[in-house]
């Protein structure tokens, strides 16, 4: 384990060196660090993806590394859905909208939900088959 002394010395010499503590990144779901971040920041962002996962680790990276915008973020968390078409249909029948029996079938709500994510009113992140979160943007 590397931390305050690391044998993975330059050419595999086995020395022993003093290398940075983020050396490795496991449990950190694909999340980097900054070779010199702080204790705290380590610490920070390893309580973040604990909490959130996989979907958190997306969150962050999305947010340019930046986890003070990645946690506020969640203050716009929508919901999980199979799907973002999933998402538009509900959007739209929970506004009231009246969509008559003759025309449901002519709605593309896969489009929708795309215009929806291009206009930038949400984002949307799969996490798994049929696991997609979506937030609304800022």
């Amino acid at each position: 384990m590397c931390g305050e002394t690391c044998k993975h010395g330059s050419e595999g010499t086995g020395r022993r060196q003093r290398r940075p503590v983020t050396r490795h990144y496991e449990g950190f779901e694909g999340c980097t660090i900054s070779e010199y971040a702080s204790f705290e920041t380590v610490c920070a962002l390893a309580a973040f993806i604990t909490e959130h996962g996989a979907l958190g680790a997306k969150l962050y990276r999305h947010s340019g590394d930046d986890l003070a915008q990645a946690e506020a973020a969640f203050e716009d968390y929508a919901g999980e859905y199979r799907s973002a078409a999933d998402f538009a249909e509900e959007i739209t029948r929970d506004s009231g909208t009246e969509i008559p029996a003759s025309l449901e079938y002519y709605i593309d709500w896969t489009a929708l939900a795309r215009d929806m994510a291009l206009n930038g009113e949400i984002m949307v992140f799969q996490t798994g088959f049929d696991e997609v979160h979506i937030f609304w943007s800022r």
